[in-house]
């Protein structure tokens, strides 16, 4: 922490405008040697840029920053330069040879940032979720922890928290009786009270799912026209089509968004009994194994013989030997586009219901197992009688709160994190 960082925060050159930040205890020299002259702090001026040799480098914006109220916390600046990449370069190693400046890390500059207390552990999960969002149903999730959502919700229950724990601690301080009858008789109705609400937020769909997708399987024997549906629904050829039995031998798997939800299709191989060869027969049961993972399964073949819930799907309706269905939720063909928008907008409407609600704060594994300790520990805590092991319950629970939100954590936790960072983030 005792030294300036520097890193190329915009995107590869060339491109119109390159970013080049500084941040840390020389950042304010770093703006000196280069630019010649102090800055107003938060105004972007123009200066020229020379290396220690006194070489013209380029022309650029400088804005100066002077901490500790930065995106980092520290002393900072940024150069916005002209993005070519021989430009670029020249800055970078020029602010090289300063002594005591050294190239950033991945995630080093958001590292920071934490540390110094700007943002909290679930925040920053927040902004690399964000970095990495490519639809936006994943866009909003993100910024919505990004915003502190998520970590402005532990922080009000921490706060309960500690009164709750301070009612224990006054019960044993002043009560001459060793049972929670000593306790405000709303003591057990405000635990009861929080812990339905953090129950409410264990219950919600899990951060991961957007990352994954909403999963749909195309299921049925072979020749139903799965591959066929299966390229139309991803617009691609990805799938082998052929009028051959048993030409999808394994699974085939694409990740697309439509309107903004992101979907992971899955086409399989025709499932039927005694499979021909040796590899169909492995395809066979891939195929099987992927219903068991799948959010909705498309099934194509004769009506009635796929698992339950799956949606019957009338395939091929432009074919001379197309079957139709008496309950199809869907016909489609994927030759002609009948019916295929309509599926996919009945798709879209089905992962919505049950994918993370548009600008909700959603938990990632790390944080739901997190919230889940807390929640056993207040459950735990109402079936004590012992003052004493009610507050070790609430201090339990307290410190999952501290360790979600970064109050308490582990450096290799934090290295794993911050290595999903780019250089100049």
């Amino acid at each position: 922490m005792s030294d300036t960082i520097f890193a190329l925060s915009s995107g590869l050159p060339p491109a119109a405008i390159g970013i080049v930040r500084v941040s840390g205890p020389k950042a304010g020299s770093a703006v000196n040697a280069l630019a010649g002259r102090e800055f107003e702090p938060r105004k972007a001026s123009l200066a020229k840029l020379r290396d220690s040799k006194g070489r013209l480098l380029d022309e650029a914006l400088v804005l100066w920053f002077p901490g500790p109220q930065t995106v980092t916390g520290e002393d900072f600046a940024e150069f916005h330069c002209h993005g070519g990449r021989a430009v670029l370069t020249a800055v970078q190693r020029a602010l090289g040879s300063i002594d005591g400046l050294r190239p950033a890390e991945a995630g080093e500059f958001t590292r920071r940032a934490f540390a110094n207390g700007r943002i909290d552990l679930a925040e920053s999960e927040g902004l690399a979720d964000l970095l990495a969002a490519e639809t936006e149903l994943q866009r909003a999730a993100a910024i919505a922890n990004a915003s502190g959502m998520l970590s402005g919700q532990v922080e009000g229950w921490r706060t309960r928290l500690l009164e709750l724990s301070a009612q224990v601690e006054a019960a044993l301080d002043f009560s001459d009786e060793d049972d929670v009858e000593a306790l405000p008789d709303e003591f057990a109705r405000n635990v009861e009270s929080l812990s339905r609400e953090i129950d409410e937020w264990l219950d919600r769909p899990r951060s991961e799912k957007l990352g994954e997708g909403f999963r749909i399987v195309l299921a049925g024997p072979p020749n139903t026209g799965k591959s066929t549906l299966f390229n139309a629904l991803v617009e691609s050829e990805a799938a082998i089509t052929s009028p051959i039995a048993g030409t999808t031998r394994d699974v085939i798997e694409r990740s697309v968004a439509i309107s903004g939800v992101p979907f992971a299709f899955v086409d399989t191989a025709g499932l039927r009994e005694g499979g021909g060869d040796e590899i169909e027969v492995i395809g066979i049961d891939r195929a099987r194994g992927e219903l068991a993972r799948a959010d909705v399964i498309l099934w194509l073949g004769e009506e009635g013989g796929g698992p339950d819930g799956a949606w019957e799907i009338a395939a091929r309706s432009d074919a001379d030997d197309y079957l139709s269905k008496s309950k199809a939720r869907h016909i489609v063909s994927a030759k002609t586009g009948e019916g295929l928008s309509g599926l996919k907008l009945d798709l879209v409407e089905h992962a919505l219901a049950v994918l993370p609600k548009a600008g909700e704060a959603t938990l990632n594994a790390r944080q739901h197992a997190l919230l889940s300790e807390a929640a056993v520990s207040l459950s735990s805590s109402r079936n004590h009688s012992d003052p004493l092991l009610v507050a070790e319950d609430l201090r339990l629970a307290r410190l999952a709160f501290d360790r979600l939100i970064g109050r308490a954590t582990t450096e290799d936790m934090l290295d794993a994190l911050f290595g999903r960072f780019c250089i100049g983030k």
